[in-house]
């Protein structure tokens, strides 16, 4: 089992796995996500995300990590946000999803950014103690805030003062 940076093909894999993530996180209806999106995303001109792949020995794409930069004003640095990490069940307990997550600190280290950070659901146990073994620690203090569909678009028009 090998971690590599995702390629044009592995591109229908990996909206698989985005597929399979969003059911899991009883979410499915949410995804909008197509393969023709995350190529131009992936592969565009002015690339905005990145990603990574866990790949079985017969090749086959089991585990992606999907990600974006970030910049922080305190550090000073930037920072990767860490969107998806999946692998398979099946492919569970082998060490592909710390690979993945070790692939990207080490893209940290190496590049300087400051950061490495990501959300996880609160009644996700498995992936809470999977981060928590890795040294990650939860910003407690801090909630997300979300602007999408028509709330998004109804406060982009709001030009009141």
């Amino acid at each position: 089992m090998t971690v590599r940076p995702i390629r044009p093909d592995d591109v229908p894999a990996v909206v698989g796995l985005v597929r399979e993530l969003a059911e899991y996180e009883k979410a499915a209806h949410e995804v909008q996500l197509t393969e023709e999106q995350l190529t131009a995303a992936l592969f565009g001109d002015d690339p905005k995300v990145f990603g990574h792949v866990a790949v079985a020995g017969d090749a086959a794409v089991v585990g992606t990590a999907l990600w974006f930069l970030t910049f922080s004003t305190w550090r000073g640095t930037h920072g990767i946000h860490l969107e998806d990490l999946y692998v398979q069940p099946a492919h569970r307990g082998r060490g592909l999803g710390r690979e993945l997550l070790r692939t990207l600190a080490g893209l940290c280290v190496q590049r300087g950014y400051g950061r490495l950070e990501w959300s996880v659901l609160d009644w996700n146990t498995p992936s809470i103690e999977f981060y928590e073994a890795a040294g990650a620690v939860p910003m407690d203090e801090w909630t997300v805030y979300r602007l999408t569909d028509d709330a998004l678009t109804d406060f982009a028009a709001d030009r009141r003062g």
